[in-house]
């Protein structure tokens, strides 16, 4: 893919967000995008979730090319095979923690494979908190319940925008630890989004961004 995104194109306040970025990403990779405010990681995270469409390029998934899609088809990869997990978990009150993870099949009509989301729970140390509701759940643990239902439906790829800005350190560490884990453990690519430095030390790739331009991949 090479992306670009311009906001206002052809205005006075024309803003080039991203620029001729091209990179890819292999199956079970732990992925990290790293840069400064407005450096254009959001903007990138909002393409690569099919969330916004780019000015120019593309992205490639599963050998499709995202933006070619019917906007239905679009939406069923979004729902299918893109995993996503937020500052905010976005958990629904009123329902536990295992139908807040299996709420995604629920919502295809897709079976529930328990043996996989046993695993996953225990991995995430959340299989005691099953049949609790969000307001009886820590920070770190309704964290934990959001990544476990970002992976309910086995998809492609998870993109995780700073998972950890609403986490004191020692939490926010333990979830990076984890979503590696889970990367490896599972053969599942991960892409986070942070713009601290000792997190994305912890990826197996590093992608830097300043103002919308990639500058370093290592």
């Amino acid at each position: 893919m090479e992306l670009s995104k311009t906001y206002n194109k052809g205005r006075t306040n024309e803003v080039q967000a991203l620029k001729s970025c091209s990179f890819s990403v292999r199956r079970g990779e732990y992925c990290a995008i790293i840069g400064r405010s407005g450096s254009g990681k959001s903007t990138l995270m909002h393409l690569l979730g099919a969330l916004d469409k780019p000015t120019s390029g593309t992205v490639m998934l599963e050998n499709k090319s995202l933006f070619e899609q019917s906007e239905s088809e679009l939406s069923r990869i979004r729902r299918e095979r893109i995993g996503f997990v937020f500052q905010s978990c976005n958990l629904l009150p009123e329902h536990t923690v295992y139908e807040n993870i299996t709420m995604p099949l629920d919502i295809v009509s897709t079976p529930v494979d328990s043996d996989y989301i046993d695993r996953l729970v225990h991995t995430l140390k959340i299989d005691a908190k099953l049949m609790s509701y969000p307001s009886e759940l820590s920070g770190g643990e309704q964290q934990r319940v959001a990544i476990a239902r970002a992976l309910a439906a086995k998809p492609a790829i998870v993109l995780a925008d700073e998972p950890t800005g609403n986490l004191d350190p020692k939490t926010g560490d333990e979830v990076i630890r984890l979503l590696r884990d889970l990367a490896h453990r599972f053969n599942q690519t991960i892409m986070i989004v942070t713009h601290d430095t000792d997190i994305a030390s912890q990826a197996d790739r590093r992608i830097k961004l300043d103002s919308g331009v990639m500058t370093a991949e290592w």
